[in-house]
């Protein structure tokens, strides 16, 4: 189990900010029918907020400005990110967590209405018409010729991200304390020789689990997770220097090198489209 600094446990996920505000999702069985193909709208909240594990009816597509979203889907984390979005089939449980000050969009789509279907959750390239369109979708004052049209158009654009950026969490009783220790700090710098001696097994048994669990080794899959963990302190306004100590790096180079390997370019690049959100 992972602990918060208010000592309240949350597997599976980051330890949890203070002055968060976590909420209960609207039961599935009051959500009511879809009145439209695709409703759309959206919300800031103004602390960071998080929504205990629920699912809907309906498929659903979330996306954010000015921060990010963390989502935890069964064994899997994805953290969305501007540009991006996330897509949540029907009937597929998850909880989540908004930065404060975050424009959290969503999008609902009727399942007997949708020409297609991702039948698992899946990153969705936000490009500026379909975020276009589905703001436009969000108006009440659209009659049922204009609103079919933009929904027919947001069915033929929408495409699933070429980056599909999930963590993929072990699973495997061998090293889930290890995984769950470092989501809790991901500044935890423990060599494998430590985490054996702590976990009284072997380096190579570590090695294996983490291979045959998460397809990575061990050192890549803690490098991921910290970017993970980065991409949502640069975009809650941390600079590149802070962001580099919080995640246990001794030099902003090795930070920026990490994270260059992981998302394919430095993070200011990364952030380029919104300047004002990292340094």
């Amino acid at each position: 189990m992972v602990r918060s600094s208010c000592g309240e446990a949350m597997p599976g996920m980051w330890r949890r900010e203070a002055g968060t505000v976590v909420r209960s999702a609207v039961p599935a069985s009051d959500q009511g029918v879809a009145p439209f193909a695709i409703s759309a709208g959206f919300r800031i909240p103004r602390v960071p907020t998080e929504w205990e594990p629920h699912s809907h009816p309906l498929h659903e597509l979330v996306w954010v400005r000015g921060g990010t979203l963390t989502s935890h889907v069964g064994d899997r984390i994805f953290t969305v990110f501007e540009g991006n979005g996330l897509w949540m089939p029907a009937g597929v449980v998850h909880g989540g967590r908004a930065t404060a000050g975050a424009e959290f969009h969503d999008a609902l789509f009727a399942p007997d209405r949708t020409p297609f279907a991702f039948g698992e959750p899946k990153a969705i390239q936000m490009t500026p018409l379909l975020e276009s369109l589905l703001a436009h979708l969000s108006r009440t004052d659209l009659d049922a010729p204009a609103r079919a049209r933009a929904e027919s158009v947001v069915f033929d654009v929408i495409q699933p991200s070429p980056r599909q950026f999930a963590l993929q969490l072990p699973g495997d009783p061998r090293i889930d304390a290890m995984a769950e220790a470092l989501l809790d700090d991901p500044a935890d710098g423990r060599s494998l020789e430590e985490w054996a001696r702590l976990l009284g097994t072997s380096e190579r048994t570590i090695t294996r689990a983490f291979r045959q669990a998460t397809g990575l080794a061990f050192a890549q899959w803690r490098q991921m997770l910290r970017v993970h963990r980065a991409l949502m302190l640069l975009a809650e306004g941390f600079d590149v220097m802070t962001v580099s100590e919080t995640l246990g790096y001794a030099q902003p180079s090795s930070f920026i090198a990490a994270f260059r390997r992981v998302m394919g370019t430095t993070p200011g690049a990364f952030f380029d489209a919104a300047p004002d959100i990292a340094s």
